[in-house]
């Protein structure tokens, strides 16, 4: 056993961490949470994953575990002067909460990059919080200076027994919670406290149980520590998924990790964004990226192995989402899981070309797509550039959807996973143009429904222009459209009767300043 003060001179074997995780001191301050059935998941995959809700933690994440259990193992004298912690932020709440309820004092140093809200629930929960640096890395060597000149006790996010062995304790409920088959356990990892901790009662109970490590492809240090035989330091790491951006992995978790993980699966931001929004459609709750990363990687794991009929679970381990990133997540979520082709398009620069557009498009082999954003600005005499998004039913398609194009006339390539086209460009299609003369700036919703778009084209009276279009589908029941549109400056009474025939609710801008100035 470990004694109260510190950890054992020699590395436990599986048969130490199997008594650990039985004896952990968890319960003061975590839940026993719900492993729940993934209906619709399940469905899509054609196997049975369940959702193990380390996000019902009262603190919104796994951490809390390992945290108390450490403390709780804690001298008097120890508790007396408090305790020190690094984090990007769950593990922080963790250590807060647990210092509230042993009644210590509790310094958080956590990066500058942690989002508002984790930094909030410190706070909120009586930790002194302290910003230091951009990286998890960072906040832990200003931990360490914090911990030599207060004489606190720190409280390492994964490289402890205590710790691991704290967050084992989820496995073994996992293990109680699911009698029957199972074929594999996902987990994310950061430091690699939980793949640890999870791995080592596992293989310990059920060494037929695969675990699967699950990394952010800009943040894989334990895959490649792993690989290369040593620990390996990332000079960067992502920090989409915050809570699992860490440089180098601990010297305890590493050596457990390369013993029990069976496979280690990296996964990108468009496929985290993808599984939040699976979690939801299933959950009706918003995970953080780190939460979402298993089933990301469950995802990647059945399409590869194309498995069926086995059970799978995945560990959300955390739930502490910006609620600013959830625009961000929305919008890629789409392109993750292929819902959506990014495409740019060339047509002529004539009259009836958008029309010839939309007739291809209704053409295009598997059915119509809905069109999910359409951006043009007039920039050439001759040729049309148009920025396009279209759904789509299945992965792969975007390449056949341009062909589709190309076959029929007009060149189109594919900016599905163009990073560029994705981060930036979908959003600076425009500016001023000295060939939009006579131009009127109207902002218009459409109702979301078929042949609403060709309706207002229609209607356009001959010798009219459409100098701009602006349209991305925002999930409600009218498309928010922006459209300049070149008619004669003595058309106006036409004008107003095209727009009373249209019957859509419109505004003009064309005197809006934010037009004149970038337009």
């Amino acid at each position: 056993m470990l004694s109260r003060t510190s950890s054992p001179a020699a590395p436990l074997d599986s048969t130490g961490y199997l008594k650990q995780v039985l004896t952990a001191r968890v319960y003061d301050v975590a839940i026993e949470s719900n492993l729940d059935f993934a209906r619709s998941l399940s469905r899509r995959l054609n196997n049975k994953v369940l959702l193990k809700r380390e996000d019902q933690q009262p603190v919104f994440s796994f951490k809390l575990r390992g945290a108390y259990n450490k403390m709780a193992h804690l001298l008097p004298e120890q508790l007396q002067k408090g305790v020190i912690c690094a984090s990007a932020g769950n593990h922080a709440q963790g250590v807060a909460l647990g210092a509230h309820k042993l009644g210590t004092r509790a310094v958080i140093v956590m990066p500058t990059t942690t989002p508002t809200l984790k930094v909030d629930a410190v706070r909120a929960l009586g930790g002194e919080v302290v910003l230091a640096g951009d990286s998890y890395s960072d906040a832990y060597e200003h931990a360490l200076e914090l911990q030599a000149e207060q004489g606190l006790t720190f409280i390492h996010p994964f490289d402890d027994p205590l710790v691991i062995a704290g967050q084992g304790t989820i496995a073994m409920e996992i293990l109680r919670q699911c009698q029957g088959p199972l074929h594999a356990v996902f987990v994310a990892i950061g430091g690699g406290g939980l793949v640890s901790g999870v791995g080592a009662y596992i293989k310990a109970v059920r060494p037929e149980v695969k675990v699967i490590g699950v990394q952010m492809t800009d943040s894989d240090a334990m895959a490649r520590s792993v690989a290369a035989g040593e620990r390996v330091q990332l000079r960067d790491v992502g920090l989409f998924a915050d809570g699992t951006a860490v440089k180098q992995v601990g010297e305890e978790t590493f050596r457990l990790a390369r013993e029990l993980v069976d496979e280690f699966i990296s996964v990108d931001t468009d496929a985290v964004c993808a599984a939040i929004k699976d979690v939801f459609i299933d959950t009706r709750s918003i995970v953080e990226p780190s939460g979402a990363m298993a089933v990301a990687a469950l995802k990647q794991y059945v399409a590869t192995h194309k498995t069926k009929g086995e059970t799978y679970v995945a560990v959300l381990c955390g739930a502490n989402m910006n609620f600013d990133r959830l625009r961000f997540v929305a919008e890629r979520a789409e392109v993750g899981e292929e819902h959506e082709a990014l495409l740019a398009v060339t047509l002529p620069e004539e009259r009836g070309s958008f029309r010839r557009f939309l007739h291809i498009l209704d053409g295009l082999p598997g059915g119509p797509r809905n069109i999910t954003e359409f951006n043009y600005r007039i920039s050439d005499a001759s040729l049309a550039h148009i920025f396009v998004g279209l759904s789509t039913a299945d992965k792969g398609e975007s390449p056949k959807i341009a062909a589709h194009f190309n076959q029929h006339g007009f060149t189109a390539v594919d900016l599905t996973h163009n990073e560029l086209a994705k981060e930036h460009v979908r959003y600076m299609v425009g500016g001023r143009s000295q060939l939009a003369g006579s131009e009127r700036l109207l902002r218009f919703e459409f109702p979301e429904r078929p042949g609403a778009l060709m309706k207002f084209l229609d209607l356009m009276r001959p010798g009219w222009n459409i100098s701009l279009f602006h349209y991305r589908n925002q999930g409600a029941d009218f498309g928010r459209v922006l459209v300049g549109m070149q008619a004669p400056h003595n058309g106006d009474a036409a004008l107003r009767k095209f727009l009373a025939e249209l019957g859509y609710p419109w505004v003009e801008e064309t005197d809006n300043p934010a037009y004149r100035l970038f337009l």
